[in-house]
């Protein structure tokens, strides 16, 4: 055996991270806020944004160009880093993303903003991905824990700082630092990537499936439409919103059908003959596609309306949120590498957020923030115990030749649940709302109101007390029953957490099927290259 082999498999025995790792683990964290952060940034500047370029009527596609993008490209960079490696992947991604930054930052109209954050969402989708498989290759599962968990406390951190981050740039040097402000940081990630990754290199020749990424990209435009649309711009019963749902439900039969039928597919359909994979995958997105994002989406608006608090006091006031999934998340990830289990992490979890989302249910107008904070830090801390667990339990159940296709899988499943959920449960708090504002204003309270469409928090705490008194309750009563609502939901996913089988995390990547997918080291200068992992 030549000294290269051996070197290259002691590396692969090892149970811990290779030479460098952390340098490179602080690129891909780094990746990750940013392709996360640019999901919530724009929120708080929207309304400066579109009154500057003069798109109001393009309001909405600042974000979901950005979400269309990056769901579309998340099974894409997947399937592609288990067929060709990772690398290249992980640094095109990050120029693609910066390039997206570019244009947005520069945009001097609506349409060149909103192919900037389209650029942005290909690139950024696929730094979610190869972050979390990069982790895959170069760390076996039962020490990759407690490194997934810090990337899942950054995602939760990026859904509140985002937001906070828009405001402070749209009051202070202008919102295009909200763009500006990701070269230094992905300049730098991508400098650390070409110089200290070393990740190996798979040599398949890859023939695209570019069929089924047209019907993929179909569905999931149409599914996302729906949910951003229906109840807001459209009626549910509008023949857009029909016809874009038949579409939806025509374009995902034929893409899996087709999935079925071609040699590399997007997302191969044995991923499903996994019970965990599927398993886990509906988890995800019951509890934190719509945990997670419902009370995000909709919190600070009730806090605003109803305690007369600023947006930037809104977003801090959900700090606690992510001050629970980092207290959770961390000990956790440390736990498991430790023991190798992860089962007990989403049961206890998912039994957190049902119990928060019961409590936030009972809030009224006298509930103080602090009761309000302490719900929301048990809700953060549920969530830090569900989000790595369930990712590091699929990539466990698969070999290293399908960690990022599993990956890449689960986490585009989980955000089509995030964007249906928070449709869900926006469409049911409009609902309610305008109910409740009909039952509770008169013809004489209704004319001092003025157009309910166009409420905003200043004017709402502007209004004479007993008025004003009566719109604070319409929103108190609108949201709240809504969290009470969700309680069934998580109660399924709690169901399906005790379901969840559990197979011990591995000790190392002694079962590393290089040879089936052509896998061939690069060495690094000096050191070896680090081995693919296979659970």
């Amino acid at each position: 055996m030549s000294q290269s082999t051996a070197a290259t498999q002691e590396e692969q025995n090892s149970s811990g991270p290779p030479h460098r790792f952390g340098l490179v683990f602080a690129a891909l964290m780094a990746a990750m806020l940013l392709a996360s952060l640019d999901q919530t940034i724009v929120s708080t500047a929207l309304p400066t944004i579109v009154g500057e370029l003069h798109g109001v009527s393009h309001l909405a596609w600042v974000t979901t160009a950005y979400i269309l993008a990056a769901t579309i490209a998340m099974p894409v960079y997947g399937r592609l880093g288990d067929l060709i490696g990772r690398k290249s992947l992980f640094l095109g991604g990050i120029a693609v993303f910066l390039a997206g930054s570019v244009i947005a930052g520069a945009a001097q109209d609506m349409t060149w903003l909103i192919i900037g954050r389209g650029v942005q969402g290909l690139g950024g989708g696929g730094l979610m991905i190869t972050s979390q498989a990069i982790i895959a290759d170069l760390v076996p599962p039962r020490q990759r824990a407690k490194y997934m968990a810090p990337m899942g406390a950054v995602f939760g951190l990026s859904s509140v700082a985002g937001p906070l981050l828009g405001g402070w740039f749209t009051d202070g040097p202008g919102w295009r630092w909200a763009f500006w402000i990701n070269l230094p940081v992905g300049v730098l990630a991508l400098v650390i990537g070409v110089f200290a990754l070393r990740l190996p290199r798979r040599a398949v020749e890859v023939v695209f499936d570019y069929l089924g990424f047209t019907l993929m990209a179909a569905a999931v435009t149409c599914t996302v439409l729906v949910a951003e649309w229906g109840g807001t711009d459209y009626a549910w019963s509008d023949p857009v919103i029909l016809g874009m749902a038949a579409g939806g439900l025509l374009g995902w039969v034929l893409f899996f059908y087709s999935q079925s039928k071609v040699a590399e597919p997007i997302i191969p359909l044995r991923l499903f003959h996994s019970r965990i994979f599927n398993i886990a995958t509906v988890i995800g997105l019951l509890v934190i596609g719509i945990g997670m994002f419902a009370v995000i989406g909709y919190l600070p608006t009730y806090l605003q309306m109803v305690y007369g608090v600023s947006a930037t006091e809104s977003g801090l006031l959900l700090i606690p949120l992510v001050v629970g999934l980092m207290a959770t998340a961390i000990p956790s990830g440390q736990l498991m590498s430790r023991t190798g289990r992860y089962k007990i992490f989403p049961i206890v979890g998912t039994v957190f957020v049902g119990v928060a989302a019961l409590l936030m249910s009972t809030m009224d107008t006298g509930t103080s923030l602090v009761v309000v904070g302490v719900y929301v830090f048990l809700l953060g801390a549920g969530l830090g115990l569900v989000m790595q667990p369930l990712v590091l339990a699929v990539q466990n159940d698969f070999p290293g030749s399908d960690v990022g296709t599993a990956t890449s899988a689960n986490s585009f499943f989980r955000e089509i649940g995030a964007t249906l959920g928070t449709a869900a449960v926006g469409s049911l708090f409009t609902h309610r709302l305008t109910d409740q504002l009909a039952a509770r204003l008169g013809g004489t309270s209704t004319g001092a109101v003025g157009d309910t469409q166009s409420l905003t928090p200043a004017l709402v705490h502007a209004l004479p007390e007993k008025i004003q008194n009566e719109v604070i309750l319409a929103y108190q009563q609108a949201l709240t029953p809504v969290f009470r609502y969700l309680v069934p939901v998580f109660f399924v996913g709690l169901v399906l957490a005790l379901i969840l089988p559990e197979k011990k995390l591995s000790d190392g990547h002694g079962d590393s099927d290089a040879d089936d997918v052509g896998i061939s080291p690069v060495p690094d200068r000096g050191t070896q290259a680090a081995a693919p992992t296979a659970p």
